[in-house]
Order: C-alpha cells, then sequence, then structure tokens
C-alpha cells in the first residue's frame, strides 16, 4: 500500500477517514476479476465522408493495411465519457503517434453505443474539435481552425453538466475546455512548471517532461469543482516513476497548489486513464508497453490521497489484473481465462459499484496485441470487481 501528502506550499493537511466499510478495504487487493461484456469495433472503421488520411506514415502495409486512407480512421479511444444511456463519448488519440505525422487526422470525439450481447459497437456519430474563435495563441495546421493531432495530443476527456467538455494535451501539456459541439471556448491552460518537447513556447529552453508524457488522465472531482489532470512521465527533477497529480479549479480557472504523488510500480510504465471514485479515491490504468504475448502488467489500481504514513505517495490498492480475467462463460469467444494484452489500455468507466468498462487504443494501424500481424481492433469490456468499491453516489453522474 502506498501513500501521499497533500502539499500546499509548505503546509500538510489533515484529511479525515472514509467510512468504515471504505477503510477496511484500503490496503487489501481486490481478489479476481470477472469479464462480463464484450464488444468490438472493427480496426478499418472510418469516418462517413470524411477527408483523406495517414499521408505521412508512408505506404506500409501496417499489419496488412496499405497507407494512405482514403478517410479519416475513427482510431483507437484515448478517453471515456459515460453518457448514462447505454452510450459513450470516446476521444480519438491524436493520430499516427507523432506531431511529425498526423497534420492529415482530425481530432475526433465518437458517440458510441457498445453491444455486449452481439459483440459490437456501432459508432452514432460525433463532431470534429476546432478554434473557430482563435483562442489559440500559436499558429494551426489549418487554414479553417480545424484541430489536428500536429497541433494536440489530446488523451483525456470529462463531461460537464452544463454539456461542455475538459480535454487533456500532451503537447503543453494543456487543459483544453469546447462547447457541446466541439468548439474551443477559451485559451489552452498550461501546468505553471511543466514543459513537453513540442511546446511551441520553449523558446530554446530544455522540456522537463517526456514526448507524449502530458496529461494522460483527467478527473473531475465528485463535487464537479475540480479537474485533477495525471501526468503520464516524470518531470525532471522529480523522483523517477513519480507522477504529479495537480488540482485545477474549475471556478478559480487556476491550480491551486495542491498536488498529490503516484508512483508508478516501475519506472517504465505509465498511467492509461484515471477516473473519481469519491473525494479521495480515485481508479488508475497502470502498464507496460508489451502487447501480445510481451504484455506482463496491465492492471486498475485504486489510488487514494489519504497518507497513512506519511511516505508523501498516494496508497495504491490492486482492483484488477486485466492480463487474468476470469471468463467462466466464454464471453468474446475467448477461453476461461481472458486477457487485455494490448500496448496502450487508456479508458477506465464506472458502470456500476462493481463493474468497470475498460477500452484500449489500438493505435491504428500499429498496434496487434490481439493477434501477430492483424491491426487491433478497438474493444469494449466490462468486469465484475471482486467487491465493491463503495463509489460516492455522484461519481455515476
Amino acid at each position: 500500500m502506498r501513500r501521499m501528502t497533500i502539499m500546499v506550499s509548505a503546509a500538510v493537511l489533515t484529511v479525515s477517514l472514509a467510512s468504515p466499510a471504505v477503510a477496511d478495504r484500503c490496503g487489501e487487493d481486490f481478489g479476481r476479476a470477472t469479464l462480463t461484456g464484450f464488444a468490438s469495433l472493427p480496426a478499418e472503421t472510418f469516418v462517413p465522408g470524411s477527408e483523406p488520411s495517414g499521408s505521412a506514415i508512408g505506404a506500409g502495409p501496417f499489419n496488412g493495411i496499405a497507407a494512405p486512407f482514403a478517410h479519416q480512421p475513427v482510431q483507437g479511444f484515448s478517453g471515456v465519457v459515460n453518457r448514462r444511456d447505454g452510450t459513450f463519448d470516446v476521444l480519438s488519440d491524436n493520430g499516427y503517434g507523432t506531431k511529425a505525422n498526423s497534420a492529415d487526422f482530425v481530432l475526433r470525439v465518437h458517440h458510441i453505443k457498445p453491444d455486449t450481447r452481439t459483440g459490437k459497437v456501432a459508432v452514432l456519430g460525433g463532431f470534429n474539435l476546432s478554434d473557430p474563435d482563435h483562442h489559440v495563441p500559436f499558429p494551426l495546421t489549418r487554414a479553417d481552425r480545424v484541430l489536428t493531432g500536429a497541433d494536440f495530443d489530446v488523451e483525456s476527456i470529462q463531461r460537464m453538466p452544463d454539456g461542455t467538455y475538459w480535454i487533456g494535451d500532451e503537447f503543453g501539456p494543456w487543459l483544453l475546455h469546447f462547447s457541446a459541439k466541439g468548439r474551443l471556448l477559451e485559451a489552452p491552460i498550461a501546468l505553471d512548471g511543466v514543459r513537453a518537447p513540442e511546446n511551441p513556447y520553449l523558446n530554446g529552453a530544455q522540456p522537463n517532461i517526456g514526448s507524449s508524457k502530458g496529461f494522460e488522465g483527467l478527473v473531475r472531482s465528485v463535487d464537479g469543482r475540480h479537474l485533477y489532470p495525471l501526468l503520464e512521465g516524470t518531470v525532471t527533477g522529480d523522483t523517477p516513476g513519480d507522477l504529479r497529480f495537480s488540482e485545477f479549479d474549475l471556478f478559480e480557472r487556476a491550480y491551486t497548489g495542491k498536488r498529490f504523488v503516484y508512483r508508478l510500480e516501475s519506472t517504465s510504465n505509465a498511467i492509461g486513464d484515471a477516473i473519481a471514485v469519491d473525494r479521495h479515491r480515485f481508479l488508475v490504468i497502470e502498464r507496460d508497453g508489451g502487447q501480445g504475448d510481451t504484455a506482463k502488467f496491465k492492471r486498475v489500481y485504486l489510488a487514494d490521497t489519504r497518507d497513512r504514513d506519511g511516505d508523501g505517495l498516494m496508497d495504491k490498492t490492486l482492483v484488477a489484473d486485466l492480463l487474468d480475467i476470469a471468463n467462466p462463460k466464454g464471453l468474446g469467444g475467448f477461453g476461461e481465462t481472458f486477457r487485455f494484452p494490448f500496448q496502450t489500455i487508456e479508458d477506465v468507466n464506472l458502470v456500476d459499484d462493481r463493474t468497470l468498462a475498460v477500452l484500449n487504443d489500438n493505435n491504428f494501424p500499429f498496434s496487434s496485441g490481439r493477434t501477430a500481424g492483424k491491426a487491433d481492433d478497438n474493444e469494449f469490456i466490462t468486469i465484475r470487481l471482486s467487491a465493491p468499491l463503495h463509489a460516492d453516489k455522484r461519481a455515476f453522474r
């Protein structure tokens, strides 16, 4: 079990404990999770009537798929919002992995409906992200100000009660606020003291976080007052493997100075997503970089901000091992043990107090974790935990 402190300048805040039912589980790993639903979206799914894409990735073929593409691929899912009506909003990644090769990939939020009875995911529609009001102060790729993977690397998303979206970016890193239809509403908000190699304001200075190591996770507090963006990489000068989990006040539009620390189990690991369970606890995906048979570490942890032993780190309780999920009903045509062996698993969401939805980012067309030599589909699974989380009811809004 890992611990953390909450820091406000030099002060340390003391926070009361949770209810006995929650406190009794703190530090105890949950048992084996069970697969309760499986659905997938074919890798070669494209946005109808959209523009060509993939001109800068080479001809391939990549896992049997030639480039460029006649239309925009739906691509991998790097963030998810549960709309509580059986449908989800999912955020496509920045395109093809780098700023240099993703200028013709349009950033987009898709509206999907997974059906675990048929095993299929339907794409119901979606919207592109754009900045027609010129809130972005640096030059964009397109004259029409539709945003591309050369402008931002969007990795995490939260939907607010007013229907707007907050999205976490890795190139700044920045927080981005969009309307319900994808129109940028205000200037990108930087994290003081942290700059990625892609940040246009380096002006010759050295970046202090790795490429594509910005806001991989973005949590909305259960009371709706704060956002908690979680960096994927360690800031220069911090302990290797320690990730900053900062608090942003939505009312003040400013960071509060409070910061938590999430420590990876290995410095070679990365986080994939995060979501609130209650005021103090968050679910975090932690993973290695392997896929298929080389995937050894794909887990969901319950991370707690309360400091029980004063070591300055978040408590960590293993909730689910995504490489060892019970599958007694043989869902998806798999055996009694189900593995989620993808390189990038970047989506976790609360379905109910014992059920999580987990989705992968298929890095189209490059990843082949399910079947060697075949481009990964986008998979949507639900897993039932061995015990309830005792989540705050507001976490299901």
